[in-house]
């Protein structure tokens, strides 16, 4: 490619609206252009990027026994409804009307036309298994589209289902995506982490993420120092601490006049902010589906974890109490909060890390008042027990092998196990071996293509700019020609060596531009080619080619041989 006939606009400014590295640099590099918010046109020079990733992608999918195809980004509200999504996938789902005011949803997701698909080619247990997938654009309508195209609406996505006649067919495919994607990211050079995840709206019954470590991550992380065990923290157990401590102090009543935090109220009584209980007013349902008030009770060092809170009976859809609902359930404003004499009954939930405290302090449902030296059993009855916290640096293993550590990530893929749940949903069947007609089990398995892009800036990139993993990288050289319009022999020497690694196979562009040295290695380097050779009158009389490395302190001087054989290596 002659970089004269190519759109390449960098800018020299770093953009305002930018907030991390990645969106700074696709920027700055003209890889991206807003159109609206969360709406980006990739321009060629992204483009090339965009499809090296989409390659490596589709490579190691078909290598994995997947079969391509297309669905319609565009489906109606009635597949939807079978799976009861149209509603439960909240105001993500963009929906929309036809002239005949027939309802569609720009999808985000295609299980539902996946399954109908499948339902209409398919019958029988001996075309089974399958895995179908697509590279498609997909829209989430995100309330706060941000980060480029981290979290932008519209974005790339390679998505897979896979359908089988029993269970065992389906964990040997969940593995073999599995092992796909962990080749996909090698090959694409990315320093990556597979985490036990929660299945979220897509539902199922196992997940694992693939993070992208980078300190922009929007995920933290829990993994062990001592295994392989990792898991994103709202689904990483904590596990229960050893056997509770007798009781060594009397109930009484403190003053905390305006202490409304476990902090404020920890550090007026001189005490370890582990020795306090938070107390977090939800409402759910109880067995009969009526209203119940629910106390969730966490240390005051620690934080409720949303997403295991709702996996407990009773609290699905929960939402925070109102504060008329704390008055009419504890007689109490919030920051005093407790579970000990509620005016009416109440459910309490204990954290298996509050469960085994003693000692400890807790609102005493009266403002300006808390309770300390509250132990279970003599000051409390013993508490509905669960783990709902988020884990910390330091916790145990779940695996019991070492302790946990934090990171941050970037999800860039996912797989799920996911059952039985819609091909039951759909009405999906097929015929087993004794001819019965039986839901088929399936897997789904997605890839964030254009957040790879994004994600591989985070990790690779200096002060000058982008520095691609070779997979990724739009060329793999740039022959940069020094004063082309007034050098007849310099240009041809370049002409000469562009050819020859053209005909090598090498992806190589040749900056034909005419710009001066500074603003030509500039938006190389920022661009972030992985090999550069510079051609010039001085090269020329000495008989060599000035090569450097992406990130390579120094150049070196190398005749043609020595420099096809390192570009060839």
């Amino acid at each position: 490619m002659r970089l004269s006939q190519f759109h390449l606009h960098t800018e020299k400014e770093t953009p305002a609206e930018a907030e991390i590295v990645s969106h700074k640099l696709m920027l700055k590099a003209g890889m991206i252009r807003k159109l609206a918010a969360g709406l980006y046109t990739w321009s060629p020079l992204g483009l090339r990027v965009l499809r090296k990733v989409e390659a490596v992608v589709r490579e190691e999918m078909n290598r994995a026994g997947a079969i391509e195809m297309a669905m319609p980004s565009v489906q109606p509200r009635e597949l939807w409804e079978e799976t009861g999504r149209w509603a439960k996938f909240g105001p993500q789902l963009l929906k929309i009307r036809d002239r005949k005011e027939q309802e569609y949803c720009f999808t985000p997701t295609a299980e539902e036309a996946v399954t109908d698909f499948f339902r209409q080619e398919f019958s029988s247990y001996k075309q089974l298994p399958v895995n179908l997938y697509q590279i498609t654009t997909k829209f989430r309508d995100e309330i706060r589209p941000r980060f480029g195209v981290m979290r932008a609406r519209e974005f790339l996505m390679k998505d897979a289902y896979s359908f089988h006649i029993d269970d065992d067919s389906l964990r040997a495919e969940y593995r073999n995506m599995y092992d796909a994607y962990t080749r996909i990211f090698t090959r694409l050079g990315l320093k990556f982490r597979a985490v036990a995840a929660d299945t979220g709206a897509i539902g199922g019954t196992a997940s694992h993420e693939f993070q992208v470590l980078a300190d922009s991550g929007e995920d933290a992380l829990a993994y062990s120092d001592a295994s392989d065990y990792a898991a994103n923290v709202e689904l990483a157990e904590a596990i229960a601490p050893g056997p509770r401590a007798a009781a060594t102090e009397p109930l009484r009543e403190v003053a905390t006049p305006t202490q409304k935090t476990c902090e404020d109220v920890a550090a007026l009584l001189g005490i370890p902010l582990a020795r306090t209980v938070k107390s977090v007013a939800v409402m759910g349902v109880d067995a009969a589906g009526q209203p119940q008030f629910t106390l969730a009770l966490v240390r005051g060092d620690h934080v409720v974890n949303e997403i295991k809170l709702a996996k407990l009976p009773g609290l699905a859809e929960y939402r925070l109490a109102s504060e008329a609902e704390i008055l009419e359930y504890l007689g109490s404003e919030p920051g005093f909060l407790g579970p000990r004499h509620p005016r009416k009954p109440i459910r309490v939930i204990a954290d298996r890390t509050v469960a085994a405290m003693a000692d400890f302090v807790v609102g005493a449902n009266k403002s300006g008042f808390h309770l300390a030296g509250v132990n279970w059993g003599r000051d409390l009855p013993e508490p509905e027990v669960a783990d709902i916290r988020n884990v910390v640096e330091g916790d145990p293993s779940p695996d019991g092998k070492g302790t946990l550590r934090m990171a941050r990530g970037i999800e860039v893929g996912h797989v799920f196990a996911l059952g039985r749940k819609y091909s039951e949903a759909m009405r999906c069947t097929v015929l087993d071996a004794s001819g019965k007609a039986v839901h088929p089990a399936m897997g789904c398995y997605g890839i964030g293509i254009s957040r790879i892009v994004a994600a591989a800036i985070e990790q690779h990139h200096d002060e000058a700019g982008i520095c691609w993993p070779p997979a990724m990288a739009p060329w793999q050289v740039a022959v940069c020609v020094i004063n082309p319009k007034n050098d007849a022999a310099v240009t041809a020497a370049a002409e000469a060596l562009y050819a020859e690694l053209v005909a090598a196979g090498i992806d190589v562009a040749l900056d034909d531009r005419g710009l001066r040295p500074g603003a030509m290695f500039a938006d190389i380097e920022l661009i972030g080619i992985p090999h550069r050779v510079v051609v010039s009158a001085r090269g020329l009389e000495a008989g060599t080619f000035e090569y450097r490395g992406r990130t390579a302190r120094e150049s070196e001087h190398l005749d043609r041989a020595a420099l096809l054989e390192k570009l060839r290596a």
